[in-house]
């Protein structure tokens, strides 16, 4: 079914543990600044909505995609750790390659879909560090060339991203880091580290809609893959009180639907592949051991998509001055399905949308595979 519903959803959630700001480091890397918080009002009053809010992650640090803020906030976290106190004053990122130089030498390992292994890449070479990044068998070359850019090794996987993730872990020796977004039972303070850089998005989105005079939203749809992300927007979204915080819902391919059918089992799943959707960041068969306990009791619903959905919601943001790849459209089309889709008069229902829903949702990525995005949308940018 295209909409599953979470039947252990309103288990109460925690907050998280407090910790230092992401945000304080992430204002002082090459070229922050906070990214945009785009309203769709025509959008919403098609669906019935209140207000329509998109956090457009397509040029996130210089980078196409919201992955930078995990992947440095880890690998700032554990090169402190390794060094043994905190790296002291700094202004740039010069700065704080000095700070780690007795680390050296040093080489970022990462097995990906594209976005967070580029990512890793250009923290390694920010901070003058070696980075090989894996990839899986199928992988378009627009990402591959994007990894190489920025000066990292990249090997090709014959298989699919669960593969490339045990083969990376594989090659882990004594003077490499293995900077990964997805957790398993002995691998799982570096993707928590990962979970926690990623709220600098959150706050920037409650500053943006403070200054506008926007409430807290009331739906938050966000994108699953390894559940990363899905774990941060549920630490930051499903505080308060219950029946006040937000509901959320995650999204995911039909044919990588790992988060729907562990709810379903009420355990962890894992979906073999191939996976062959072009929401290349969402391909992802096995859940994160860190993320699951966080969508196991925070997720109200999943929604599983086909392409044709997310084409039309690259589509649709296209139209709206919104360059949005193809798993960062995954949103808008869960959305879509929510409010066209066959089960649209219930899934409106229990997940309490009217006229007066603010709902928001993540662009995670820009333009990753420039023909396939001509291919969808009829334009290259």
């Amino acid at each position: 079914m295209p909409v599953l519903f979470n039947p252990r959803a309103e288990r109460p959630a925690s907050a998280g543990e407090a910790g230092a700001s992401p945000l304080e480091l992430h204002r002082r890397l090459p070229g922050y600044e906070p990214t945009p918080l785009v309203e769709l009002p025509a959008l919403a009053e098609e669906l019935g909505l209140g207000r329509l809010l998109v956090k457009d992650e397509s040029t996130r640090l210089g980078l196409p995609a919201f992955k930078i803020l995990g992947a440095s906030w880890a690998v700032y976290r554990e090169l402190t750790g390794r060094l043994g106190h905190e790296p002291g004053d700094w202004s740039c990122v010069d700065d704080l390659a000095a700070r780690f130089e007795p680390l050296r030498p040093l080489e970022l390992l990462a097995a990906t879909d594209g976005n967070h292994g580029r990512a890793v890449a250009r923290v390694a070479r920010w901070l003058g560090l070696e980075a090989r990044i894996f990839v899986p068998r199928g992988t378009v070359r627009d990402r591959i060339r994007a990894i190489e850019s920025e000066g990292a090794g990249v090997t090709v996987v014959q298989g699919g991203y669960d593969e490339t993730v045990r083969r990376a872990a594989a090659e882990r020796a004594e003077r490499s880091l293995l900077v990964q977004d997805t957790g398993w039972p002995g691998y799982e303070e570096i993707p928590r580290r990962v979970i926690e850089g990623y709220t600098t998005m959150f706050t920037e989105i409650d500053r943006q809609a403070e200054e506008r005079g926007i409430g807290p939203p009331d739906l938050v749809l966000v994108q699953i893959g390894v559940g990363a992300l899905a774990a941060a927007v549920i630490r930051h979204y499903r505080k308060g009180e219950p029946g006040r915080r937000a509901r959320i819902v995650g999204v995911e391919p039909a044919d990588a639907a790992c988060a729907g059918a562990s709810i379903e089992r009420g355990r962890p799943v894992t979906v073999p592949g191939p996976h062959r959707s072009m929401m290349a960041g969402l391909n992802c068969g096995t859940l994160s051991s860190v993320a699951w306990p966080w969508l196991e009791r925070g997720l109200d619903a999943v929604v599983t998509l086909g392409d044709e959905r997310a084409g039309e919601a690259m589509r649709r943001l296209a139209e709206r001055g919104v360059v949005s790849g193809e798993s960062g459209a995954a949103g808008l089309a869960g959305l879509l399905e929510i409010g066209h889709g066959p089960r649209s008069i219930e899934a409106r229902e229990r997940l309490g949308l009217d006229g007066e829903s603010r709902v928001l949702l993540f662009s995670t990525e820009g333009i990753t595979d420039a023909d396939n995005y001509r291919r969808v949308v009829g334009r290259a940018q």
